[in-house]
């Protein structure tokens, strides 16, 4: 054999490595695409999909790509093509009338990164969610939340007595006292624990106290960590670009200290101690109580069935998913209302007209929270509207099903955008005005308007089960503090608010406001 010939078989080997894992990874990241190639969508960057127009433009993004692509288009979260879908009536095909079909959310990188939150109802999927949905949706019955309203008012007052020891000259971090407010009340609804963080505590009570607000910034952070760009922890990126190596590389990031994913890590541990002493202590404890985690352990003890679904680890979970879906989300949704009214003077003026018509010394049972306040639902509404919390809703076909004409394999992430359905001026005209009115049911806007054009709560059996909780919790909260309270904007708050973008919508800098007493 020649030297020339050895060289080659020398060779041969490293080419054919070269060769293989060229053609393997071409078919990695193009094999998704691939299967929804016949769906419209706009031309993607190798190996970070359409994640820079979500740097540029946030998810205003989906609005401009609806109206280039129309109603259903494909976009491309790294590696990971997503159908989006923007049309009310295709909405109501794939979260109801196809949902045997889709029944699934699928789980983006910063989910399938931790166990925590996969575990709780919210990413469950299959038989074990509907098995859950069915035990954990007895605590939303109407006689129940009723049962609710003064332990959310009391926590309303201390909210009150807050407010009240700031001067109007004074600068009020309002999105924060939102979140202890809606913490307070999930906590004692979903725990039965008082975290206490709306009351004025004595000297000996000040450990405690650090104890609660370290909880808290430990739930916020997990919360706001889960990021769907590229700001997220490298393993969450990666997870994005190439799914295969999240899982490794996060087992070795999440021990080098001060990292992303080590911070993350530890949140999440620290959160899942705290969780697991809670469910601990209440398991030992067995206390009759109507609370939501008395509810799961009552029914673990009952059945088998129970025992062997409601293990402590997803029990854990469902407490924690309760804590962030009745806090933050609420929370925001709270900060919202109050940021808007104050923007709106003449918003302002008729919704207190409405609040002062019922008696002060009185709390709103629920009828009459659900037959006084009209304008006070048609405010909330708009203002969820203007600012949603969740502007995409993640869903995953579990077998081949054709949505609008295109047909889509078994596996295809299929996502609802209410966020653009917000926004469309087909179903709210001048839709970057904040007009209440437009929720009037005698109003023609109103009538005409497609049934799923507004969904902040999703829609069909994956629709949130905790809404009329949360709207409640609104409601009196919004009239206690009208009924004491008007609100200005801060001189130091950025215009326009804006947002860090992640599981759900959050303030990136706070709402910032003045409390002027009534």
């Amino acid at each position: 054999m020649t030297m020339a010939g050895r060289e080659i078989e020398g060779i041969a080997p490293y080419l054919f490595t070269f060769i293989s894992l060229t053609i393997g990874s071409i078919l990695y990241f193009y094999a998704p695409f691939w299967r929804v190639r016949h769906i419209p969508g706009s031309p993607t960057i190798p190996f970070l999909g359409d994640l820079p127009l979500v740097a540029k433009f946030g998810p205003d993004i989906f609005t401009v790509l609806a109206k280039k692509y129309g109603p259903i288009f494909r976009f491309h979260l790294g590696r990971q093509p997503l159908i989006i879908v923007a049309d009310p009536e295709l909405c109501k095909e794939v979260g109801i009338k196809k949902f045997k079909s889709i029944p699934n959310r699928s789980l983006p990188s910063p989910i399938a990164g931790s166990k925590l939150h996969q575990k709780g109802l919210f990413f469950t999927r299959d038989s074990r969610w509907s098995a859950m949905r069915n035990t954990v949706i007895s605590l939303y019955q109407p006689s129940h939340l009723a049962s609710l309203i003064p332990i959310m008012q009391s926590y309303i007052f201390r909210t009150v007595q807050v407010l009240s020891n700031f001067s109007a000259e004074e600068d009020v971090a309002f999105s924060d006292i939102s979140l202890k407010l809606a913490t307070d009340i999930i906590g004692q609804a979903a725990f039965g624990i008082d975290f206490a963080l709306t009351k004025e505590k004595p000297h000996f009570d000040l450990n405690m106290d650090k104890e609660s607000q370290a909880f808290i910034k430990e739930h916020i952070y997990s919360t706001t960590s889960l990021k769907m760009d590229l700001s997220g922890s490298f393993s969450i990126i990666l997870g994005l670009i190439m799914p295969v190596l999240q899982g490794p590389f996060q087992k070795v990031l999440k021990r080098i200290p001060y990292s992303g994913d080590w911070r993350i890590y530890k949140t999440n541990m620290r959160l899942t101690k705290r969780l697991n002493e809670i469910v601990s202590k209440r398991a030992r404890e067995k206390k009759e109580s109507k609370d939501f985690l008395s509810l799961i352990l009552n029914e673990r003890e009952k059945n088998e069935l129970a025992r062997n679904m409601f293990t402590a680890d997803y029990v854990s979970a469902l407490t924690y998913e309760h804590l962030l879906a009745g806090s933050a989300t609420t929370a925001f949704t709270l900060s919202s209302v109050v940021y808007l009214v104050a923007k709106y003077p003449e918003v302002e003026d008729k919704l207190l007209e409405e609040i002062d018509r019922f008696p002060k010394d009185l709390v709103p049972n629920a009828d009459d929270l659900q037959r006084k306040f009209p304008y006070l639902d048609q405010v909330i509404k708009e203002a969820m509207r203007f600012y949603l919390v969740s502007p995409l809703l993640a869903r995953e076909t579990s077998q081949a099903v054709e949505i609008g004409g295109y047909s889509l394999p078994k596996g295809t992430w299929v996502w609802i955008a209410p966020g653009i359905l917000s926004k469309d001026p087909n179903h709210f005209p001048d839709p970057h005005e904040f007009r209440p009115e437009r929720f009037d049911p005698s109003c023609q806007e109103e009538k005409n308007r497609h049934p799923y054009a507004h969904i902040p709560f999703g829609l069909g059996p994956r629709a949130c089960i905790g809404q009329k909780f949360s709207l409640q919790e609104i409601k009196l909260t919004l009239i206690c503090l009208y009924q004491n309270f008007v609100f200005r904007h801060s001189p130091k708050m950025e215009n326009p608010l804006q947002f860090q973008y992640g599981i759900v919508l959050n303030f990136k800098y706070g709402v910032h406001l003045r409390v002027v007493k009534r």
